[in-house]
């Protein structure tokens, strides 16, 4: 059994799919299998698996019958893997040389814990390679293995999976799986480090996470896949709801969800222009059926935009989008909207004028998630 399975789907990455493997066969520590997970690639990728597999036997893959998106495809690989701990990489991304014995070496010596946690860095086609604005949190102090509770800072983190190394078993008793669609990788991260007793982190960059120049990004596609973002994290809810013992999350999550929703509806490249008013009535109708009673919104414009998102209040977050767009004026706006929020809008799926809920300035602000969305299909 070795120590590691490294899944990685395949999908129209024929230009950069050599690169990633090799970073992964390159690795020091030797000890894993890779499962490398041919997601009816139209590419020329299938046929790199099968020659780089022929030279190494490290090397596994598998050739799915049809294409079922980055979550079923790491589902497949997930389900054949043999590995005491289990990692997830995309393909077009690469492990840092010295990774996995690293990785193994704070395993050894945190006695095996649940999961564990590792940075990333983005890399750019001009030859950049920028940490994450989240190294001040792998830096921090504290236990070497702990749980949420003691450390609450890694909601903070971007919600991705290939950030972290996972024991193979704890995964099978959780009986965690990937949902298909759009932000699959959140009912997988919540839950998980909601769940995990045992938690540590290596302070060091485990993944060159690449930028392309232009395309590649599923995420950054305008399309109605987008409204999937609701299904998922119905799922992390629903977790919570067969989890009582952990409902004193459900205002942080709640923030998390709040949060994304607006990043994901003020982009550019995420919703049909046509489509946002539909996606306010569906943020409105999900928030109202899952917010807590315990749920304070962010402060400043922040906690005003997701407030008039997560009441279907469009016209109103249009004005307060423009407003903090303008030098000077962010301030401004927080305070003309914050206190009375007295605007009338259209309630969700009627088309009436409605009141906006009063949001009182004196509020305590729930810490704020990472402002990037998960940026792979």
């Amino acid at each position: 059994m070795p120590r590691f399975s490294v899944i990685v789907p395949v999908y129209q990455v024929q230009e950069y799919l050599a690169e990633c493997l090799d970073s992964v066969l390159a690795q020091s520590c030797a000890d894993f299998e890779l499962i490398a997970v041919d997601d009816r690639s139209p590419d020329g990728c299938g046929a790199i698996l099968d020659e780089i597999a022929a030279r190494d036997p490290r090397v596994r893959v598998l050739h799915l019958e049809e294409n079922v998106g980055l979550g079923r495809a790491r589902n497949a690989g997930l389900a054949v893997a043999d590995g005491d701990y289990v990692i997830f990489l995309d393909s077009d991304d690469t492990l840092t040389p010295g990774l996995l014995q690293a990785v193994a070496d704070r395993l050894d010596a945190c006695s095996d814990p649940d999961i564990l946690v590792y940075d990333y860095a983005r890399t750019y086609w001009d030859g950049r390679v920028v940490r994450s604005n989240s190294a001040p949190i792998f830096a921090r102090p504290g236990a070497d293995v702990f749980d949420l509770d003691q450390r609450p800072d890694l909601l903070d983190l971007l919600m991705v999976v290939w950030n972290k190394a996972y024991r193979r078993d704890w995964v099978a008793a959780q009986g965690l799986t990937f949902p298909a669609g759009y932000y699959e990788d959140t009912p997988w991260t919540f839950p998980a480090l909601l769940a995990a007793e045992r938690i540590t982190m290596l302070d060091r960059v485990g993944v060159h996470y690449r930028q392309r120049r232009q395309g590649g990004n599923i995420l950054a596609t305008v399309s109605r896949k987008h409204f999937d973002i609701f299904d998922q994290y119905a799922l992390v809810f629903g977790f919570l709801d067969r989890r009582p013992d952990l409902a004193r999350w459900r205002p942080v999550v709640f923030g998390r969800m709040v949060h994304h929703l607006n990043t994901v509806v003020s982009r550019p490249d995420r919703v049909p222009p046509g489509d946002r008013r539909e996606f306010f009535r569906r943020a409105a109708e999900h928030c109202a059926r899952l917010r807590p009673d315990s749920y304070r919104p962010a402060a400043g414009v922040e906690g005003v935009r997701t407030e008039l998102l997560s009441h279907g209040h469009y016209l109103t977050y249009q004005g307060v989008r423009a407003l903090a767009r303008t030098p000077g004026l962010a301030g401004r706006a927080a305070r003309r909207v914050r206190p009375a929020a007295a605007v009338r809008d259209v309630t969700p799926g009627t088309g009436r004028p409605a009141q906006a809920a009063e949001v009182p300035a004196d509020r305590q602000a729930q810490p704020a998630s990472d402002a990037r969305t998960h940026t792979r299909p």
